[in-house]
């Protein structure tokens, strides 16, 4: 069975997509995470609704605000 902080570390220095409450998200090379979804992204974009927003050098994502995160 696999648990998913394994599915995390085996997306390091990938392109992930993370869905975030309120309607917001970010598309973004995982450059690490920690127990809590604590998630750190590099050369990321915001997306509200359909539309990118701005993009980020490095973006530190809060665990609890996320939904979901897709590889």
């Amino acid at each position: 069975m696999i648990k998913p902080l394994q599915i995390l570390n085996q997306n390091i220095n990938n392109q992930v997509l993370v869905e975030l409450r309120g309607g917001r998200g970010y598309r973004g090379i995982l450059d690490g995470y920690d127990p809590h979804m604590n998630l750190v992204l590099r050369n990321a974009e915001e997306i509200m609704g359909n539309e990118t927003k701005r993009k980020i050098d490095i973006a530190i994502v809060r665990g609890d605000n996320v939904i979901y995160i897709s590889p």
